[in-house]
């Protein structure tokens, strides 16, 4: 089925702004975009296009029917997985999720997504130089855990539970088999209790295991590994000062900040009549680099812990 035709060079940014559960998220994304887009010159070019948790498909009609050369979102992954499935005529478009289930994107449509996958990924690259040939994962029941401790494929996985007996059998199964790194796939303030019936060796966890933790609670992290991106790891680089810096309440709508201004960068090479079959780019959220498969590989900064705070880990630098 043929895509509408492209009337102007316009850009349209699909978000779920006047949904309850993902308005702020949404609005986070919505600054980091146009904020860029004010730095680029290009604000006259860019459509802004509010939908609710059910108007994902109305949203993207408008698009079509003002002729624009591309579609930024959906934001959410069941809004992208209503698109792919109920919308095979659509303008171009680049998605800032992807699909859960692996799934390959349709023709003519991209992904960046700020997902776990990447960071998994790249923790295992990263082992790997270090020589870690073992791991053992102990991992929560939170999705975002699940999911990351599945990205990585870990040859053993711990459930993690704060229940004493069961911290006990999981210090004996570790002592028994001691594995070279031990991944922590755990949320929020069990991180440290976990932490503390590890053995003794490398220890790497999940992204935002630092967000909102005390400096006494990150003591008890010392030494922990995690990615982050590079607008939160060094907010103080060159390579962060693109863009105006907005405070927000939380980490996570600082990452969706920085989220939006990537999405800008990139909107400008795919509203293009021919789109880039290459790209690299040292972007807010990490290097990023298109694969085949039309989602964008993202590497972030991988951080440490030390005497109570996160740092770029000095050891890569």
């Amino acid at each position: 089925m043929t895509a509408p035709q492209v009337t102007s060079d316009a850009i349209a940014l699909l978000l779920p702004l006047e949904s309850a559960s993902y308005g702020l998220a949404a609005e986070a994304v919505k600054a980091g975009f146009l904020a860029a887009a004010n730095r680029a010159g290009i604000s006259s070019r860019i459509r802004v296009i509010g939908h609710g948790d059910d108007g994902v498909l109305p949203a993207l009609a408008a698009a079509a029917d003002a002729g624009v050369a591309l579609v930024v979102g959906p934001l959410t992954r069941d809004d992208l997985k209503t698109v792919i499935a109920m919308a095979p005529s659509r303008p171009r478009m680049l998605a800032l999720n992807q699909p859960d289930d692996g799934s390959p994107l349709p023709d003519n449509a991209y992904a960046l997504a700020l997902s776990v996958d990447n960071d998994a990924a790249q923790i295992a690259r990263l082992a790997r130089a270090d020589g870690v040939r073992s791991f053992a994962v102990v991992v929560s029941s939170g999705a975002l855990q699940r999911r990351f401790a599945a990205a990585f494929a870990a040859e053993w996985q711990y459930r993690f539970d704060p229940n004493p007996e069961l911290l006990g059998q999981l210090r004996r199964a570790l002592a028994t088999h001691p594995p070279d790194a031990v991944l922590l796939a755990i949320d929020g303030e069990d991180v440290a209790l976990a932490k503390s019936f590890l053995p003794q060796s490398r220890v790497y966890a999940v992204s935002q295991i630092a967000d909102d933790l005390s400096p006494p609670m990150l003591r008890d992290l010392e030494g922990v590994r995690y990615v982050e991106i590079p607008w939160l790891a060094e907010p103080d680089s060159q390579a962060s000062a693109v863009a105006p810096r907005i405070r927000f309440d939380s980490p996570l709508l600082e990452r969706l900040y920085a989220l939006g201004l990537d999405a800008l960068a990139l909107a400008q090479m795919f509203a293009e009549p021919a789109p880039p079959d290459r790209v690299e780019l040292d972007g807010a959220t990490g290097h990023l680099s298109l694969t085949p498969a039309g989602t964008f590989a993202r590497q972030g900064r991988m951080m440490v812990i030390h005497d109570g705070r996160a740092m770029p880990d000095p050891a890569l630098r």
